[in-house]
């Protein structure tokens, strides 16, 4: 079929609305520039076939850079899609931004040179490379070697000398890679927790965190612009030294780093381990063995390293998902395991399970990521108490959807908490640098990531199963559970009962309703939700603080927020500690409600009644809040 019967159908499905505008303007693209010949035969042959429903997902906007980079279902064709284009794409336009930003070629180049000295809070010196350098590693997901060596070739082919990890590493090891050798940037493949379908680029700045602005929008700007492509062959530029294989010296390396973060006590614990098919057997097994953890089971079912994730529930590798450690939980009753710790594909993530009471062969939970912040963050807290380190300049950063129970244990150990932060942990390593690295204690997130010490600006996986285990043997060794170190933080800090739900809304049609949300929510804000009034909203697109007046009357009282934009909502409830964070996901397509409750302690008097109460408030705002998605 010839190029102009081609666009033919294309011109005639668009007219008929098979595909929305955007898809037929990007498919129209792929035909007939230049730059994307060798992927026009299979986007002709889709069309000859009527594969529109296909065509429109993959095509229908240009993949973006979200709160954990580029990511997406792997499509080989595609602009909204993760295949050798847009990963190729990616590379380039990354490294054409960062030769800009070294070589100070004009005005942005050189305002990109002063932001990147004054981004070493630690004062580790920069880079003395007379190369450009670029840190490259990737997770066991489908194509995730394929996507690495393309990136490695494409940067080599700009110049660039690449640190390459050669097998299958964690994104927190690629973070330390980037700061340890002082590298320009570097490239994570990885799809995180996503479902096997997925891949993705992260990308990181030379401080060893994800980019941030001004450096992400300006890379977005070059990745849409990318003509060319250029590539080196990967086995020639191993043989060359252009790609340096550092696996061994960066594993050492790696390891010894997180092992500075241990704490003394006790270690005596059963624990079984399950990296979810992923890549944390290289770096949580090393961790807790090196911190004196020797009886620990590798949970057999988990341990393939497979994109397809196949021993877990709907093949998703999450340890946000208290599902996945069912069947971990029956062997952990079956071997008298005192805790089961799991990371995500990439071993950023940690989630944990543990008996409800001292009886290992009785019943077990899970922990939410709240909890587990929580948890850790009091751990680290009282740590460094006894130690002798805190100080009033000592800090601890978090996110506006993590609880708050992370301020009120930071107030009880007299340090700061910073916690108007976005969700992504480049956020959270943004401001470790710009406080000062040398007073951070510990960040954590919701989703079940969780930062200590300066060997990385992300989140990792590794330390935090370490940190669990040492506090859960201190609690065993204390005659108590880590249910039972829960309750007594809600005993000290109150209760808090938190929920978060997500929505998914795929495809542009998931988009435009995802949007539609958001404006509704702007526009015409419930006037309560669960039975309890909305008092106020908070708009971070808009950065105003709104009380819920008539529509007429609410611009001439509207008030300005005091934080950094995102598109993000928060509805304020007329119950202290009541509300509700409402934002599309920067990662998956989807819309997440954050759910917050809370009982002072001092009104607290049975925390099973409390826990009873608040779970049905927050089924009642649930049920709210999914009519009010039903209907957009």
């Amino acid at each position: 079929m010839t190029l102009e019967n081609t666009l033919s159908l294309l011109d005639a499905a668009a007219a008929q609305r098979k595909l929305t505008p955007s898809a037929a303007a990007n498919i129209r693209a792929w035909l007939t520039e230049p730059r994307y010949a060798e992927y026009a035969p299979q986007v002709a042959e889709h069309i000859a076939a009527s594969k529109w429903k296909e065509l429109d997902d993959v095509f229908w906007t240009v993949i973006p850079f979200g709160t954990g980079g580029r990511r997406g279902r792997m499509y080989p064709i595609g602009s909204n899609a993760i295949n050798d284009r847009t990963i190729g794409e990616s590379a380039q336009g990354l490294a054409e931004y960062v030769r800009q930003v070294r070589e100070g070629e004009g005005e942005r180049g050189r305002e990109g040179e002063t932001e990147r000295r004054s981004e070493r809070r630690d004062h580790s010196p920069l880079t003395t490379h007379h190369s450009l350098t670029c840190a490259i590693a990737y997770d066991t997901r489908h194509n995730s070697r394929r996507f690495a060596e393309l990136c490695a070739e494409v940067m080599v082919a700009n110049g660039f000398v690449v640190y390459f990890l050669d097998d299958y590493r964690s994104t927190p090891e690629l973070s330390f890679l980037v700061r340890h050798k002082r590298c320009d940037c570097g490239i994570m493949v990885t799809a995180s927790h996503n479902p096997p379908s997925d891949n993705a680029v992260k990308v990181y700045w030379s401080t060893g965190g994800q980019v941030v602005p001004p450096h992400d929008q300006r890379i977005v700007e070059r990745v849409m612009n990318v003509g060319e492509i250029k590539r080196t062959e990967f086995t020639a530029a191993v043989a060359a030294g252009q790609i340096v294989l550092c696996k061994d010296e960066i594993d050492g390396a790696f390891i010894e780093n997180v092992l500075a973060e241990r704490c003394p006590g006790p270690r005596d614990i059963r624990i079984i381990y399950s990296p979810l098919h992923g890549v944390g057997e290289f770096a949580a097994i090393p961790a807790l063995k090196a911190d004196g953890f020797t009886d620990v089971e590798v949970f057999a079912p988990h341990r393939e390293t497979s994109g397809d994730f196949p021993n877990v529930p709907g093949h998703v590798s999450n340890p946000e998902n208290p599902a996945v450690f069912d069947a971990i939980i029956e062997r952990g009753k079956a071997i008298g395991a005192d805790l089961i710790l799991a990371t995500d594909p990439d071993c950023d993530r940690m989630g944990c399970a543990a008996p409800r009471t001292k009886d290992p062969a009785g019943p077990w939970g899970t922990f939410t990521g709240n909890q587990l912040s929580a948890l850790l963050t009091d751990f680290v807290c009282e740590q460094w108490k006894k130690a002798g380190r805190l100080t009033k300049e000592s800090f601890l950063v978090t996110t506006f959807v993590t609880t708050p129970m992370i301020r009120r244990i930071g107030d009880s150990y007299g340090i700061r908490t910073l916690d108007q932060v976005h969700v992504g942990f480049k956020w959270i390593a943004q401001q470790i640098d710009a406080a000062g690295p040398e007073n951070f204690v510990f960040g954590t997130e919701e989703s079940h990531g969780f930062l200590i010490g300066q060997y990385v600006r992300d989140k990792d996986g590794a330390a935090a199963c370490m940190l669990m285990a040492e506090l859960a043997a201190a609690v065993k060794a204390a005659g108590k559970t880590l249910f039972d170190r829960l309750e007594s933080l809600y005993w000290q800090h109150g209760y808090h009962g938190e929920r978060q739900v997500s929505v998914f809304m795929t495809g542009s049609a998931g988009m435009a309703r995802m949007q539609a949300l958001m404006q509704i929510l702007r526009t015409s804000p419930p006037k309560s939700l669960g039975g309890i009034a909305v008092c106020q909203m908070r708009d971070y697109a808009r950065l105003t603080v709104t009380p819920m007046l008539p529509l007429a009357e609410r611009a001439d009282h509207a008030e300005a927020l005091d934080a950094p934009r995102g598109d993000m909502i928060i509805l304020d409830l007329a119950e202290e500690g009541h509300y509700v964070a409402i934002r599309p996901s920067g990662t998956e397509p989807k819309a997440k409600f954050y759910l917050f409750t809370f009982v002072p302690a001092e009104q607290l008097h049975l925390l099973d009644v409390a826990r009873q109460e608040l779970d049905g408030r927050l089924d009642a705002i649930e049920a709210d809040l999914r009519k009010l998605v039903e209907a957009v």
